[in-house]
């Protein structure tokens, strides 16, 4: 159950650890740096790159943290983590209690801290930059948390959460709560159906749990054993995972509902590639992003297959500069390319991946090429990939997001070596497969409410880049919370009205 205490700025300990340094002391701390693995070493392994913060790091850290009474970093976390709270219980080196706070409303703090774009979301919101300074580290600070309680955490019992309102727990534990698909919204929302006691099953279509965050992101950046633990928290929690069954063909959604599942949860990602419908783009040698990182997650060192060839004195170019294309381009350093390149129609200021996701790339040699657009595909003799044909860009207006538009150089256009094209200019969703009275767009999203994530089918609900389209990991975690909390409120109105009756 919530501890008021551990989370209420009113609390005695908060205002006592407030007081002992004034904000000019605060405020004059600098950042803490997250240790790295320098990038001569880091390329030729697959160790994780940032290595986590010292407990006196993150103390030092946390109290920079100014505990401000209207906190910026909560109004712009999707899925409203307590972010003072958690940190203020790391300054008073109560870090056990800082994970209490934080599990209130993440199940994958681990995750979070890792791949979240905190710099676009809750350090935004952060008051140093008012201040013109940098803002807490909050996303080292949330995997510093994780990272500490892991093994203390994985020997103790985690306890259910008693359900809201009057229902008693009984009415609960009997309803079945299916959900398709085991990414981060998937798993975000059963984590929150299970702490209020229902009975929930997540459905995986292929052969590992964990989605995008297992298949899509290298373990360089997400180690793999960081995801099975925060799955396994589910699995204490009462969760139970089915591996290989694709819901919607081994499994119909008539035969989830005759298994007596009552409600549906729908997070089935966007894994549908995105083409750019230019000449050669079906030669042998380039590929789509999730093709090639699914391959590199499953056979590691040969991104061909097992009897295929490694990527060793390759010239690998990728197409787009999003953060699967970082991690698309660095993998293949990792591989051994001999030359990896970031290939992008924009400019530099343009450049969507996370400010860190950069800076690494270049520090491990990888080159960038904006303002080049690529237009054709060329091949050998061979019918195989030798070269990508690029059209050179310069900057016109912005468009309605406020980037500027990408317009062509007339006539300037360049021929540049390369051995495998990656594109990576994102993804579509993977329509369900024959879902009953569920309404979807011309593109494939399933159409929620927006509040509720209530599909157009009484009892199916859906979230993440299923609804949305390829997002960030945060934002599905904040509609399986949302799809969580709105299915719950409607069984127990149905429960409290059957007893009524």
């Amino acid at each position: 159950m919530e501890d008021s205490n551990l989370i209420s700025r009113d609390s005695e300990w908060r205002g006592e650890l407030r007081s002992r340094y004034s904000t000019k002391q605060r405020t004059s701390l600098p950042r803490v740096k997250m240790p790295e693995i320098d990038a001569s070493y880091r390329v030729t392994c697959n160790d994780e790159v940032n290595q986590g913060l010292s407990i006196d790091q993150a103390v030092l850290e946390a109290r920079r943290c100014l505990d401000c009474p209207d906190p910026g970093c909560m109004k712009e976390c999707p899925v409203a983590n307590n972010i003072p709270a958690f940190i203020k219980n790391v300054e008073r080196r109560h870090f056990d209690d800082a994970l209490r706070v934080l599990s209130l409303t993440t199940v994958l703090p681990a995750v979070c801290g890792r791949v979240c774009p905190q710099e676009k979301q809750c350090e935004h919101g952060c008051i140093y930059n008012k201040m013109k300074k940098p803002p807490v580290a909050i996303g080292h600070l949330e995997r510093f948390v994780a990272d500490f309680n892991r093994e203390i955490e994985a020997k103790s019992i985690v306890e259910r959460e008693e359900p809201t309102h009057d229902a008693l727990p009984s009415y609960f534990t009997a309803i079945k709560i299916a959900v398709v698909g085991s990414g981060p919204s998937g798993l975000a929302f059963a984590g929150d159906m299970a702490k209020r006691g229902y009975d929930v099953t997540i459905f995986e279509a292929l052969d590992k749990f964990g989605g995008v965050l297992k298949y899509g992101i290298p373990e360089f950046c997400l180690p793999n054993y960081v995801v099975d633990s925060e799955i396994d928290k589910l699995s204490r929690l009462g969760v139970k995972f089915v591996k290989d069954t694709f819901v919607g063909k081994t499994l119909s959604y008539d035969e989830l509902r005759e298994l007596g599942f009552k409600g549906i949860y729908i997070a089935t990602g966007a894994g549908k590639p995105r083409f750019m419908g230019i000449p050669g783009e079906n030669l042998p040698g380039v590929m789509t992003a999730n093709e090639y990182l699914i391959r590199m997650n499953l056979t590691h060192n040969e991104i061909y297959g097992q009897n295929g060839g490694t990527l060793k004195r390759k010239r690998v170019a990728v197409i787009g500069a999003g953060n699967t294309a970082m991690d698309a381009v660095r993998a293949a350093l990792r591989l051994g390319a001999e030359k990896a390149m970031i290939i992008y129609r924009r400019g530099e200021d343009e450049i969507p991946a996370r400010e860190e996701e950069v800076r690494h790339a270049r520090e491990e040699g990888v080159e960038f090429l904006t303002l080049h657009n690529p237009i054709e595909y060329l091949a050998d003799d061979k019918g195989v990939l030798r070269a990508v044909r690029l059209q050179r860009m310069t900057l016109g207006q912005p468009d309605e997001s406020g980037r500027r538009i990408p317009v062509a150089i007339d006539g300037d256009v360049v021929d540049v070596d390369v051995d495998l094209a990656v594109v990576c200019v994102g993804f579509l969703p993977n329509p369900p497969v024959s879902l009953p009275d569920v309404d979807l767009s011309r593109h494939g999203e399933i159409i929620v409410d927006s509040s509720s994530m209530k599909s157009s089918s009484p009892e199916i609900y859906a979230g993440g880049d299923i609804v949305r389209g390829a997002a960030t990991v945060i934002l599905a975690m904040g509609d399986g919370r949302r799809a969580a909390k709105s299915m719950s409120e409607a069984f127990e109105t149905i429960i409290r009205n059957t007893r009524l009756d």
